[in-house]
């Protein structure tokens, strides 16, 4: 089973006390725990914590907002959202998977690399920049070396 990073986020009811957003953090953290996966970070302070909704829920103008960043597989963050959708006190909670995001990133990445390696070598150059040459940096696409915006032709 892969492990993949996740973003929790649930609001409760604004007049929610610590002891109560402590107590809804365990539930999470058993959960998490018996399913195998971590939990990495939790916030419910600044800049979360107690703060207007984008729209009313019930009779709730406010709410009190808690983010966590959990790494286990998909049936944990399944069992995560059956508990919470039953949980009392609750007003609302969303879990984002957040590392498909950066396996695009790094797919991108490495297809840019190897078109600027394969270019390279079709002008007889080595496929990778040796220091001192073009623009540095963690962009290795060859394609914005020259720019040309036309301010400098006159007719």
């Amino acid at each position: 089973m892969s492990k993949r990073s996740y973003e929790l986020i649930y609001v409760l009811k604004p007049d929610a006390s610590e002891d109560e957003v402590n107590d809804m953090h365990k539930q999470v953290a058993d959960i998490v725990e018996r399913l195998g996966g971590t939990i990495d970070k939790t916030e419910h302070a600044l800049p979360w914590g107690r703060r207007k909704l984008a729209y009313e829920i019930g009779k709730h103008k406010e709410g009190f907002y808690v983010l966590e960043v959990i790494t286990g597989s998909g049936e944990l963050m399944k069992e995560i959202d059956r508990r919470l959708k039953v949980t009392e006190g609750l007003l609302r909670h969303l879990i984002v998977r957040v590392d498909e995001s950066t396996i695009k990133a790094e797919r991108a990445r490495s297809k840019r690399t190897e078109e600027s390696r394969r270019r390279r070598l079709a002008r007889g150059l080595p496929p990778d920049r040796q220091p001192g040459e073009g623009p540095q940096g963690d962009n290795d696409d060859d394609s914005g070396d020259m720019m040309f915006d036309g301010a400098d032709m006159e007719a």
